[in-house]
């Protein structure tokens, strides 16, 4: 069952409730049941929903200010059958908040992150340069 919430977000975005899972998005919820079609045929194994990274430890700086983490929490983690595992993000429009944290999560868990867009009824990949 798939209900749409009427709450807009800053990205104009509606939430979307399927089987009792929320998602952001959306594309969200449509990549979801993308993934789950795929593991029904046996290529994926295992997907996670908003699975949260440290960029960043807090900290307390020489002065005694107390730092907060920074962390980027991933739409999807999906692992595949034949090992590999992907972190996978699915954007309408790309931010450079989420280019400064994907640049901070590439130097730390040394992995990409997936992004993903839905283009003319089909997923596409964003490239990055």
């Amino acid at each position: 069952m798939i209900k749409k919430k009427a709450r807009q977000s800053k990205y104009n975005n509606s939430k979307v409730v399927i089987n009792d899972i929320s998602f952001d998005s959306y594309m969200e919820s449509r990549y979801y049941l993308y993934l789950v079609e795929l593991q029904k045929c046996g290529v994926v194994t295992d997907i996670q929903l908003q699975v949260p990274f440290v960029l960043q430890d807090a900290f307390t700086d020489e002065c005694g200010k107390k730092h907060q983490a920074i962390t980027y929490v991933a739409d999807f983690v999906v692992n595949y059958a034949d090992n590999r595992k992907e972190i996978v993000d699915v954007k309408g429009k790309v931010t450079q908040t989420f280019r400064n944290k994907r640049k901070m999560f590439i130097a730390r868990y040394k992995q990409d992150i997936k992004c993903v867009q839905r283009k003319k009824k089909e997923w596409i990949e964003l490239k990055f340069r």
